[in-house]
């Protein structure tokens, strides 16, 4: 990889500090101790960058940091030929100008002592405590000789599980991949393949999430480069060749004015893009236009101020409204905020803009590596609600959900796989819980996710959702600010079914669903001539076993129907003498009101008056002939009624056993049931039950509705399957 290669932000950089010489610093480490009453000359630069953000810091542990290293480290070399105390100069640089504390600069310059040198973390314990031995360890490589191929998936683990702890080994490591990635050019083309993948697939999404953008951009260009050398090369000749800033200095010198005018103090900035960005703009448009090499960002000093420049700029420019984002009012969960729109500025130039304060704009640039040490609060503070991915920057909800996880995938490879998997989700949704909680959940989650999210194993028994207050399924998709409440079986003993690995986008509940199937192999694989269309298990002792369908028609069991419905008795109807049948799409039952129609062969079939097939033959203009229950009530009564019930559920393991059981504790018979194939994991059940009275209907179908999964218990309102 070429020099230049190696460095492709190199053009955007003109605001920023001049590369610092490494070689130089190099030398001057090689020099050996100094006094003890000065600072070595080859961490200046870092001491600098420090009190820049840290005016009072204290720099006497850097000093000792500093001779440790370089004396642990002399007379190692890089590939590249520099001092190898050159590389822990630069990752401490590199933290030291994204505003990181003492403490982290400190185990930067010693993060490879341990791993390299003979130094020990008892040494560096005794020397500069507890914190700072811990970020060492956190960073620090297990060895191929104890795990061999496992040993980049493990040391992995293992420093997510620091970080899970203390988030700035993370920073470190991030800062370390940088410093690397810059100087990977001196290794073989296939090594560098290798690294920039495990770069792009694993650290820059964390970059990502951890909020830290200027890592993140620079190792996005990195990547691309060594990835994808044609379509950088192309990319770098654009932007080598465009007048980058002359469209956009135009529109940002009529924001000037136009926030001057209205009283509003701000700071302007044409704010470049990098390679990656300037490449994916170009994919998505074609042909690019002057104001596609950067985007203008405004800087104020409150809150307030964002949006007074927000109604200044929709006012005095056009807008694009489908570009305006409120990233204050709704943070991202790497606790990025900022305002996003975009104006038409002179002769129809469409400018991006970017509003935030300067801290805002701190935290976007350095993420949690700009909250300086996290772990300083007040004790006496309440502690945040863990489940709240922005209340706690220490513990941020994907890192909390990803430690889960990763303590089920034992396997290394299943580890290393399911990561890269996770992480490769780019964007998080944030949904409630009716308790007043929240859930961060990866954008395309379904309820499924959510339920383990929430319950955990406990999710195993869920049989469905309320999504906004209404009824859903597992495999509905959730979207940011939705509220959920997940509806679990009573019976301890449910499972997921197989199917919900199709529904599952989080690890944690693929990993759950699949161990819950391995222990239960009989669930994985149903006999379908034993389980219900709903996948509901077999039916319990005592219970109807499932006949044959009858009619290609599905699940049907017990006697079968007459296809005329049953004879009517105690109807009265008005007109000729004629057999009068109850009709089998409403099952009317006393006290329903009644309504009858003459059909062919001279019979009268009853319906219920709300009877959709009432409506329908009216307007075939078939004439209605009156129909009542007879007054004495006896003989419908005492013979008992047929009624078909409509029963709407969540699928779930043993439910027709459980609706079977309901039904025969209402003392009802089955004449006869189907269970229709689920559907996006609900299921209908339809019933057509022979009750000894009426007036039972009621408690029948409050029982019915109280089997844990069913949501609903109607009267049919449609034919009936016949036999």
């Amino acid at each position: 990889m070429s020099a230049e290669a190696a460095d492709p932000g190199a053009p955007l950089r003109r605001r920023s500090r001049p590369r610092i010489d490494l070689r130089r610093l190099g030398r001057v480490a090689l020099r050996g101790p100094v006094s003890r009453d000065r600072l070595p000359a080859a961490i200046g630069h870092v001491a600098e960058a420090h009190r820049a953000h840290h005016p009072d810091a204290d720099l006497s542990i850097l000093r000792r940091a500093y001779v440790l290293a370089e004396s642990s480290h002399r007379g190692q070399m890089r590939k590249s030929g520099e001092p190898y105390i050159t590389h822990p100069l630069a990752v401490t640089l590199i933290l030291a100008e994204l505003g990181a504390e003492t403490t982290t600069l400190t185990a930067s310059l010693l993060h490879d002592t341990v791993e390299d040198t003979e130094v020990t973390l008892d040494q560096v314990r005794e020397q500069f405590g507890d914190e700072v031995c811990y970020l060492v360890d956190g960073v620090t490589k297990l060895e191929k000789v104890d795990y061999g191929a496992a040993a980049e998936p493990e040391t992995f683990r293992k420093m997510l599980v620091a970080t899970g702890n203390d988030v700035r080994v993370m920073s470190i490591k991030l800062a370390d991949r940088l410093h690397n990635m810059r100087t990977l050019g001196v290794m073989r083309p296939e090594k560098q393949a290798r690294i920039a993948k495990v770069t792009r697939d694993v650290l820059i999404p964390l970059a990502e999430r951890l909020g830290v953008q200027a890592l993140k951009t620079e190792l996005e260009d990195l990547v691309f480069a060594i990835l994808h050398p044609e379509e950088y090369e192309e990319t770098r000749a654009l932007i080598a060749a465009a007048d980058r800033d002359a469209p956009l200095e135009a529109i940002a010198d009529n924001v000037r004015h136009t926030l001057r005018e209205a009283g509003i103090s701000a700071e302007v900035l044409i704010r470049p893009r990098h390679f990656v960005s300037v490449h994916r703009v170009r994919r998505k448009r074609g042909e690019l236009r002057g104001t596609d090499f950067g985007r203008l960002l405004v800087l104020v000093g409150e809150d307030a101020d964002c949006y007074a420049v927000l109604g200044e700029l929709h006012t005095c420019f056009t807008p694009v409204v489908s570009e305006f984002k409120d990233f204050i009012a709704a943070p991202k969960f790497n606790l990025y905020q900022s305002l996003h729109t975009a104006v038409v500025g002179p002769a129809g130039a469409v400018a991006e803009v970017l509003i935030r304060t300067h801290r805002m704009h701190k935290v976007a640039e350095a993420g949690v590596v700009a909250l300086g040490n996290p772990y300083a609060h007040d004790p006496a503070s309440a502690p945040a609600e863990p489940s709240d991915e922005r209340a706690d920057p220490t513990r941020p909800g994907w890192l909390s959900r990803l430690l889960d996880w990763q303590e089920s995938a034992t396997d290394p490879d299943t580890f290393w796989t399911t990561l890269r998997d996770d992480l490769a989700q780019d964007r998080e949704i944030t949904v409630f819980r009716t308790d007043g909680g929240t859930l961060g959940l990866p954008a395309g989650a379904t309820c499924v996710d959510a339920a383990y999210a929430q319950y955990g194993d406990r999710a195993h028994a869920a049989i469905g959702a309320r999504v906004n207050g209404r009824l859903a399924t597992l495999s509905t998709v959730l979207g940011d600010g939705d509220t959920v409440q997940l509806l679990l079986a009573q019976d301890a003993a449910s499972g997921p079914s197989p199917d919900w690995l199709d529904h599952a986008r989080t690890p944690a509940a693929r990993i759950a669903i699949t161990g819950w199937l391995t222990d239960h192999p009989e669930q994985a694989k149903p006999d379908p001539e034993t389980v219900d269309a709903a996948g509901s298990g077999r039916p319990g002792p005592g219970r109807p076993e499932p006949a044959a369908a009858q009619d290609g028609g599905p699940g049907v069991f017990a006697p079968p129907r007459t296809r005329s419905g049953p004879r009517a008795r105690g109807v009265v109807v008005e007109g000729p003498d004629a057999p009068v049948r109850l009709a089998g799409c409403c099952t009317p039952v006393p006290p329903d009101e009644l309504t009858g129609f003459v059909v062919r062969g001279g019979a009268v079939t009853v319906h219920r008056r709300e009877c959709p097939a009432v409506a329908a033959m009216r307007e075939i203009g078939r004439a209605p002939v009156a129909a009542r229950w007879e007054e004495t009530g006896g003989g419908e009564s005492d013979a008992g009624c047929r009624v078909t019930l409509v029963a709407e559920s969540f699928g779930r393991p043993r439910l027709l056993a459980d609706l079977t059981e309901a039904i025969a504790t209402a003392e009802a018979a089955i004449v006869s049931a189907t269970v229709e194939p689920p559907s996006e994991q609900r299921v209908r059940h339809t019933y057509t039950l022979q009750l000894p009275d009426a007036a039972g209907l009621p408690a029948l179908m409050r029982a019915m509705r109280d089997v844990a999964g069913v949501y609903d218990v109607s009267r049919a309102q449609h034919p009936a399957p016949t036999g």
